[in-house]
């Protein structure tokens, strides 16, 4: 956001865009739970600020609440907070309790809360309490920053977003010839780019590939060269070709095998089984994805399971790197349509982002 647009705000757009920066703490730790921000005003001063821990712990309206030195002016206090605090009980008390017993007058909300556990109640017990609030401040900010959340609870499946790297002339891995030449690793980006990709997989709950990409990369699917927890790797693997001595059935993380196959391996700690029944794989993994409550997943590949999701129009956001190499034929990279969200050079590689509209 520009100095002019900041500058253009009101005060409570200002708090709000507060809240939005904060709340980006949680990125990658707070699921199902979403990433909230929250900051608590008095005479305008901040003088208390908190997001969402790790799940299972604090909300980010407690979190705000427990920063305040002096508690008797939260009676006067103004509390923001990107989404409808929450009006029901699971591993924490609920924040509109909370709100109501220090009495604080005043609660401007981001976006309403879609839960069904949640969906106006919490706002519902505010206003029985006599506090003042006010809704759908920067809402459209609020929406973006909290699209896993909202489209996990709306849409009833995970975000999807899809990553892949293709090269200058539209390819996304050399021949089969060319790779039984050469076995070595084809890289088509540099190292600063692979590392972004380490982050982005640290960010979402799950990560998706299909039997080719494993067969013949035999990734690891973790978070190495950044710091976080590993997604639970998800693998298409129709026939069960994947034998054990691949790194994504080491059990080293958890790991979710949709197949084909009935007589499937007996599901083991962190690795479980699941019998694709249908035509569409790309619908009924995100129905099997949502049924484990996972919220997010990035799919790495190959063209054909990237193509499957969007021919679907089962994704939401494409992150595509075109590198400097070519490799003049092999496998074509996915075809998509989607609108630009940006785009940006990182060392000698081009980074666009899509949304699905």
């Amino acid at each position: 956001m520009t100095d002019q647009k900041k500058n253009s705000l009101s005060t409570d757009e200002r708090y709000m865009l507060r809240c939005l920066e904060i709340a980006k703490n949680g990125l990658g730790t707070t699921a199902p739970n979403p990433m909230v921000g929250a900051v608590i005003v008095h005479n305008g001063k901040i003088i208390g600020e908190g997001y969402t821990s790790p799940f299972g712990g604090p909300h980010a309206e407690v979190n705000a609440i427990d920063s305040v030195d002096d508690t008797s002016l939260l009676s006067k206090a103004c509390l923001y907070v990107t989404l409808e605090p929450c009006s029901h009980y699971g591993k924490t008390p609920p924040c509109a309790d909370l709100i109501v017993k220090h009495k604080i007058p005043r609660v401007v909300i981001g976006l309403q809360d879609p839960h069904e556990k949640v969906a106006g109640k919490g706002i519902e017990k505010l206003l029985q309490a006599n506090c003042e609030v006010v809704t759908d401040v920067l809402e459209e900010n609020c929406a973006a920053h909290h699209k896993r959340f909202l489209t996990f609870h709306l849409k009833k499946r995970p975000f999807i977003i899809l990553k892949w790297a293709q090269t200058s002339d539209g390819f996304i891995a050399p021949s089969k010839e060319r790779r039984a030449a050469n076995p070595e690793p084809y890289w088509i980006t540099t190292v600063a780019s692979r590392q972004w990709v380490h982050k982005w997989r640290s960010e979402e709950q799950g990560i998706l590939v299909g039997t080719t990409t494993v067969l013949e990369d035999n990734p690891r699917l973790d978070v190495r060269s950044w710091t976080g927890k590993s997604p639970v790797r998800i693998v298409i693997d129709t026939s069960l070709k994947i034998t054990n001595d691949y790194n994504v059935l080491d059990g080293s993380q958890k790991t979710i095998v949709f197949t084909r196959k009935t007589d499937t391996p007996a599901d083991t700690a962190s690795i479980r089984y699941e019998v694709l029944r249908s035509e569409n794989i790309a619908q009924e993994i995100c129905d099997a994805l949502y049924r484990l409550q996972l919220q997010s997943i990035i799919i790495e590949g190959g063209t054909q399971t990237l193509q499957s999701f969007i021919d679907a129009n089962l994704w939401d956001e494409a992150r595509v790197f075109t590198g400097q190499i070519s490799f003049e034929n092999g496998v074509l990279a996915p075809v998509i349509k989607g609108r630009i969200l940006s785009q940006q050079t990182i060392e000698n590689d081009q980074l666009t982002v899509l949304k699905n509209d």
